[in-house]
């Protein structure tokens, strides 16, 4: 009993130093993994290629009529008639009457005046018989001698004659106030504003309504001074000939639907703009109230209206989109597999294209991908055609004007 006593005790400290060697001989090994790979960015690009670009510059103005005018009553009266179409907005033809005043007054002074020439007329016939008594009496008792105009009665027949023309001027006169009374329009046309009615009293220059010309309207347009190089700009000097049309210019407005007019630049104005210090040039629609499929409702004076420009066609031009672009100031193409960021200069800009002056080559891959906080050096996977990652070093599809593959 006492044996067994000394021995348990001397098999547990036994045990214990020999596990105590073990785990000093051998320790424990944490089982550590690599760290997990980081996924690729997978960007679509485009290979930069040379285009040929028809410039369109955009601009913006507002339609005036190319002719305007006062229509004023050239005699004095009551309106006693005026045209159906003599309204605001309605339409005209020229030598359509607008406007009828009374025309007693005016019928009188034609009669007046013409019973003026008529007395005027036997008053010369008169002078002119006394004329020629005097010439005999002066043959028969003047022995020869010279006789004075005053004998002869010449001055008497210069003035008798005198008072036929008077006359006839004021007959003329009469009659072509008479004609007056009947308010024509000049020329072809629609009636901006109205000033008077049936019923009212004018009076010599009296405002009777604005009309403006529908052969055809202008619209007043502001050139960028980077795009002035960019347009053919039509001035042409006073002894060359007639100016033949500009440039082809597309207006559209969304005021009722989409609408669209094809005009042309016809001049440009002869100073800069004070005030925006930029050029202006002047285009004009022919015929803009000409019913067409998709033009339901006509252009209207004051309509605000945009406006692509045709300018030139360059050749070998480096064009990208603009969502590409951050900051204004650089992009990001794809290199052996990794982002490079590149600094840029834009030659010419629009709403969607940029024309790059300096930083990208041809034959480079453009990112089309939007990226965010992407440092440069990142690798990447570029997404081809059926949106799967292919070789670092596949190359987008060709599209114009830098449309994205």
């Amino acid at each position: 009993m006492t044996i067994k006593k000394l021995l348990i005790p001397a098999v547990i400290v036994i045990v214990t130093v020999l596990a105590f060697n073990f785990i000093l001989a051998n320790p424990p090994e944490a089982q550590r993994g690599g760290a997990p790979k980081a996924a690729k960015i997978v960007v679509q690009t485009l290979k930069l290629e040379p285009l040929q670009y028809q410039v369109e510059v955009e601009s913006y103005g507002v339609v005036k009529p190319r002719t305007q005018s006062i229509l004023v009553a050239q005699v004095s009266g009551q309106i006693i008639n005026i045209a159906q179409q003599f309204r605001e907005g309605g339409f005209f033809e020229q030598g359509d009457v607008l406007a009828q005043i009374d025309d007693r007054d005016h019928l009188a002074d034609v009669k007046t005046a013409q019973a003026n020439v008529l007395t005027a007329q036997q008053t010369l016939l008169e002078e002119e018989a006394r004329a020629q008594q005097a010439v005999a009496d002066w043959q028969r008792l003047g022995n020869g001698q010279q006789a004075s105009n005053l004998v002869l009665r010449k001055p008497q027949l210069e003035a008798a004659k005198a008072k036929v023309l008077s006359a006839q001027a004021a007959f003329e006169k009469a009659q072509l106030n008479l004609e007056r009374t009947k308010v024509i329009a000049p020329y072809a046309g629609r009636v901006l504003s109205k000033s008077v009615d049936v019923g009212q009293v004018v009076t010599n220059n009296s405002q009777l309504a604005q009309i403006y010309a529908t052969d055809r309207v202008e619209i007043r347009l502001p050139i960028k001074n980077k795009d002035l190089e960019l347009i053919e700009l039509p001035e042409q000097y006073r002894d060359v000939g007639a100016a033949p049309l500009g440039a082809k210019v597309l207006f559209h407005s969304d005021l009722v639907g989409e609408q669209r007019w094809q005009g042309n630049l016809v001049r440009t104005e002869g100073a800069i703009d004070t005030n925006a210090q930029q050029l202006y040039v002047v285009a004009q629609i022919n015929d803009p109230y000409k019913a067409t499929a998709t033009n339901k409702y006509p252009i209207k004076i004051g309509q605000y209206v945009n406006a692509q420009i045709s300018g030139r066609e360059l050749s070998n031009v480096l064009m990208i989109p603009n969502a590409t672009i951050y900051q204004g100031s650089y992009v990001y193409v794809v290199e052996q597999g990794v982002l490079k960021r590149k600094d840029i200069s834009i030659r010419w800009q629009n709403s969607q294209h940029s024309i790059i002056a300096s930083g990208l080559e041809f034959g480079q891959q453009l990112v089309l991908t939007p990226l965010g906080q992407v440092s440069s050096g990142t690798a990447v996977s570029i997404k081809d055609e059926n949106n799967k990652p292919a070789n670092p070093s596949t190359s987008g599809s060709k599209k114009s004007a830098g449309a994205s593959s």
